[in-house]
């Protein structure tokens, strides 16, 4: 019965290629060259998977759902009775020997801001491109009041870009990318009630806005 075996090449020029019939017949050290190239093959394809992704993201887009996050977490934050709390748990006991909890203001618990942050992405719906008729400056704003019969000051209706459907979902999916990756430091911002949430979220924790001229108003 032949053999089975494995042949290495051991050109300096070129990576070990590795050739068996069976990992059985291969010696431990070829075993090795083999998970070696896989592991460097599995990382370079990765890599450039990664570099790929980030490179197609849209800088103005990005920016842009980040700032809306901000401003829709603000505005449901102010919606809500600053007298309500929530019991968020670090019993201790009183000097009588009673328990006595701790409790957080509603709003900016953690237990509301993640409640916030499953359904902030669905307001993107609302925003449209806008274009600075000064500057020709491009970013997406809010159109759409937030309650049947509000007045907000709002930016003229002729300045927005109405791309239907397409780029809604593109805001969207850059909202649900930005929470993904920032949830737990947009909790953290907010449960501090942090100032300048934009420029801290946007700008200095992430750089989703760097480089790209934007105000730090709030929609």
């Amino acid at each position: 019965m032949t053999a089975r075996h494995c042949n290495v090449s051991h050109n300096t020029a070129e990576r070990p290629r590795v050739r068996c019939l069976s990992t059985v017949a291969c010696s431990p050290q070829q075993v090795i060259n083999m998970a070696s190239w896989i592991i460097q093959m599995t990382v370079m394809v990765l890599s450039v998977f990664t570099s790929s992704s980030q490179g197609k993201r849209d800088k103005e887009i990005y920016c842009s759902a980040c700032k809306a996050i901000v401003d829709e977490l603000n505005y449901s934050i102010s919606q809500v009775d600053p007298k309500k709390t929530i019991n968020v748990g670090g019993f201790r006991l009183n000097p009588d020997g009673t328990l006595k909890d701790k409790k957080v203001p509603l709003a900016r618990s953690e237990t509301h801001l993640s409640e916030l942050l499953d359904g902030v992405c669905n307001s993107m719906s609302d925003y449209a491109l806008h274009v600075d008729p000064d500057t020709q400056h491009k970013q997406y704003m809010r159109f759409a009041p937030r309650s049947s019969g509000a007045t907000g000051d709002f930016p003229d209706f002729k300045n927005f870009q109405f791309d239907g459907p397409e780029a809604s979902n593109a805001l969207k999916f850059a909202c649900e990318t930005v929470v993904e990756e920032l949830e737990d430091d947009i909790i953290s911002l907010f449960s501090q009630d942090i100032e300048h949430v934009h420029q801290e979220l946007c700008n200095t924790v992430s750089d989703y806005c760097k480089d790209i001229r934007h105000t730090n108003e709030e929609l």
